[in-house]
């Protein structure tokens, strides 16, 4: 597979299980994320990144690094798959990971055929995201666990509406991009 996966999480359990799991799953490459820049570099040689976050006690201590992708100027490291390997199908842990903008979350058990079919979902077809100024990320207002706040809804103020499709040859491509603003009253 022309992706690279990056693991986000310590080098030791939850971590370094994933890490061998990922290993097994045909990525091209991967590495232990070491930030954003080194993303960037890696975005220029494999088309499509995937960001692997393992389970942590707390997955709100994982807000900066899922923001730092999110937000990151590169359309290919910006619009890359971010998923999270839960060990419990929690749905505050859940939530929280749809409100940081995670593509996916995944829950035990962690089988080669299930992560691929979790995987592959993200390539070759067409995904809405929302950008307002507090989210960036999948379009989740049709989830049970979706926000419920106007300004995270993109019920409320002005959001971008952008349709992508991420392509193992050629990266992210995006195929829509529509601004919306609420009428001025």
């Amino acid at each position: 597979m022309r992706a690279a996966a990056y693991v986000v999480g310590p080098l030791d359990g939850p971590g370094a299980a994933l890490m061998d799991m990922a290993r097994r799953l045909s990525f091209s490459a991967v590495l232990p994320y070491g930030g954003v820049a080194q993303a960037e570099q890696q975005a220029n040689r494999t088309p499509v990144c995937f960001f692997l976050f393992a389970a942590v006690p707390d997955v709100g201590t994982l807000r900066g690094v899922a923001e730092a992708i999110r937000f990151c100027p590169s359309r290919r490291v910006r619009f890359s798959p971010l998923i999270y390997f839960s060990e419990s199908p929690s749905i505050d842990t859940i939530t929280r990971c749809i409100n940081m903008g995670f593509d996916d979350v995944i829950t035990m058990p962690f089988t080669r055929t299930r992560l691929m079919e979790r995987i592959d979902r993200q390539i070759g077809q067409s995904h809405i995201y929302y950008e307002t100024p507090g989210y960036f990320g999948p379009d989740r207002r049709d989830r049970v666990t979706g926000p419920s706040r106007a300004a995270e809804s993109r019920i409320g103020g002005q959001f971008r509406r952008l349709e992508i499709v991420r392509n193992l040859l050629t990266g992210i491509n995006v195929v829509r991009d529509d601004l919306y603003a609420a009428p001025a009253g």
